[in-house]
């Protein structure tokens, strides 16, 4: 038993070079100009490494977005499904989705490159969908908040539009404009300013419960 968890122990390690490799060279170089003989030299392996841990440059690619957007996912559907107040729920949702990007930033700044910048021939990872889940479930929370009396009737999209876009600021600045980052507190301030907006008056509603 020992030695197999020895020999999974260095899988792991060799797994984990090589994706942090193939992520340092995508963010500097960009997808098309990384080649696999640079990744294997920096992640300090052979070819056949990668190839069967991976398959290919387009393989490591995709395992590279796969993690973090995982567990954003992840993250997505445990918030919707929290037993806490809407307001609660949207701060935290907002405030691990700054973190998973902050502890991915390379992979974030692939993504960007391969999403904003020109075709690189990588293959094809649907950013759009996870994008488009992330809206839904803030919708959802705003919309069950408003139903529970702890939101105020406001227009739905305005207000998604207003928790998103303060997270996407926060998550841009972090990525071109480092010096300026707000932080994760700062992140939170922000957050709580916008969701302050559209609170109701707690002296009239009481304590406010989430509806089961």
């Amino acid at each position: 038993m020992a030695k197999r968890e020895r020999k999974d122990a260095e899988a792991g390690e060799v797994r984990e070079r090589l994706l942090s490799g193939a992520t340092g060279l995508f963010a500097s170089k960009g997808y098309a100009a990384a080649t696999v003989r640079e990744i294997v030299e920096r992640a300090g392996v052979t070819k056949p490494v990668l190839y069967y841990y991976f398959g290919s440059k387009e393989g490591i690619y995709l395992a590279l977005m796969r993690e973090p957007f995982g567990k954003f996912a992840a993250l997505v559907e445990e918030t919707v499904l929290e037993a806490a107040s809407a307001k609660d729920r949207l701060s935290r949702l907002c405030l691990r989705a700054y973190d998973i990007f902050v502890e991915n930033m390379d992979a974030a700044r692939v993504m960007y490159s391969i999403y904003y910048g020109p075709p690189q021939g990588a293959p094809f990872v649907d950013f759009d969908a996870y994008h488009h889940r992330f809206q839904e479930a803030v919708l959802q929370v705003l919309r069950e908040g408003i139903r529970d009396g702890e939101f105020r009737r406001v227009n739905l999209p305005d207000a998604m539009w207003a928790v998103i876009g303060a997270l996407n600021v926060a998550m841009e600045v972090e990525l071109c404009h480092p010096r300026q980052s707000l932080g994760r507190d700062g992140v939170r301030r922000v957050l709580e300013l916008v969701l302050e907006g559209i609170v109701m008056n707690r002296k009239s509603t009481g304590k406010i419960r989430r509806k089961r």
